[in-house]
């Protein structure tokens, strides 16, 4: 936008802040209407799904009654959020706005309110919101008074409905292109669901007591504990700090959703001899598959090098007849039935007892291997197809900004 005369929003525009709630009933007849919350206010539109209502006398009514045209702003909320707003287009009658909103009413011969709703969103005006907002840890507010000095660009009515079209079909082609590219994250959510039904034959292939499905041709169920050694894991004393900080790996439900489904070669967090010397904790061999069985229940990982494990896993030492590659894609691709199996009031845990009546469906050896690269070709041709999205997704995300920013650009 070319240099243009800017006008103090409050020399133009009425600005109303709504009824504030729990305020003492008035002594006259209340009429239940509904209004607006800050959570029916969003950036650029007004989720009206869910609609609370307030008891209101009719001199209140009136006097914050929305009508068409009425730009509606947030005072405050996350730091990003200041200016944050959305037209009312008269969706609801009798629909008035609680204290936490403010109401701008332009007069309607000189300002289009979409142009200004823009304004307010773009750079230009988050940027003079932000540097005028009061600010306390995490939070940012407005007042009146400062909304009321916002230096509004007032071009020509015409030219603020062109900006305003011009926008409004940059934006909506955004979103077009934005929900396609969502779609492609969700489907590829979906392949690697597909992949999983598909090569575990369709059956669930971890299970406790009664089993319900039967084994497909060539497959058996076996109890786990009988072609894997399950053990369990300790933590060290964190009041010896001299137990920790040394040369083992020690895996914690701190790492595990960044390492579910991998090799896992070392940790963040490690312990030394003397920690395991001085606690439960064990050193188990590579090869070895943890599962995280308390509050994050249902990661998996897979030991690259021999190290310990904190009691929120079982973990299982495969034998010959077992392949631990299998086992974790067994365990991932049973994660929604297993987490079913969690218990406790505080943190979800799965016991002991349920895990040792763990129960594995399984093929040969060498058809589990199979299964294992055919499902991780699959899970890394959908992996590159989200990525690829994600990041198409996240460019489309930051494009509105940089619309409005061209937009309104001093």
């Amino acid at each position: 936008m070319k240099t243009i005369a800017t006008v103090p929003l409050g020399e133009v525009a009425d600005i109303a802040a709504g009824i504030t709630l729990g305020r003492k009933d008035p002594e006259e007849e209340l009429f239940e209407v509904p209004y607006l919350r800050v959570a029916n206010v969003q950036d650029g539109r007004l989720d009206l799904d869910d609609l609370k209502t307030v008891k209101a006398t009719k001199r209140e009514i009136e006097k914050w009654s929305l009508l068409p045209g009425d730009l509606l702003l947030t005072e405050g909320g996350d730091p990003d959020k200041l200016g944050r707003g959305a037209c009312w287009e008269g969706q609801i009658p009798r629909c008035i706005h609680q204290n936490h909103i403010f109401r701008v009413r332009l007069p309607a011969d000189y300002f289009d309110p979409d142009f200004v709703s823009y304004q307010m969103a773009s750079p230009y005006g988050k940027s003079y919101f932000f540097a005028h907002a009061k600010k306390t840890t995490g939070i940012a507010s407005i007042n009146q008074k400062v909304l009321k000095a916002f230096p509004l660009h007032a071009p020509s009515k015409s030219t603020q409905r062109e900006i305003k079209v011009i926008l409004q079909q940059q934006l909506a082609a955004v979103a077009t292109a934005s929900g396609a590219a969502s779609k492609v994250v969700k489907d590829t959510v979906a392949l690697k669901t597909s992949a999983y039904t598909t090569l575990f034959n369709h059956v669930t292939p971890i299970a406790a007591l009664p089993l319900i499905q039967a084994s497909p041709a060539g497959w058996e169920w076996v109890r786990l504990d009988e072609i894997a050694r399950l053990e369990s894991g300790h933590t060290p004393s964190r009041s010896r700090p001299d137990w920790w900080g040394g040369d083992v790996s020690w895996v914690s439900l701190t790492e595990i959703r960044a390492l579910d489904g991998k090799w896992v070669d070392s940790t963040q967090l490690r312990t030394n001899e003397h920690g395991i010397a001085n606690s439960a904790a064990r050193i188990l061999p590579s090869g070895t598959v943890c599962f995280s069985r308390t509050a994050s229940v249902g990661f998996v990982t897979i030991m690259g090098q021999p190290m310990a494990t904190s009691q929120d896993f079982a973990n299982w030492v495969c034998g010959e007849d077992l392949d631990p590659e299998f086992l974790m894609q067994a365990l991932i691709c049973s994660r929604p039935a297993l987490r079913e199996l969690a218990t406790g009031a505080t943190h979800k845990t799965i016991y002991m007892p349920t895990l040792k009546n763990f129960h594995i469906c399984a093929p040969p050896i060498n058809e589990q291997r199979s299964i294992v690269k055919a499902l991780k070709s699959q899970l890394a041709e959908a992996e590159t197809l989200a990525q690829a999205a994600q990041a198409q997704f996240d460019d489309l995300s930051a494009l509105p900004q940089r619309l409005l920013a061209q937009a309104f650009e001093s």
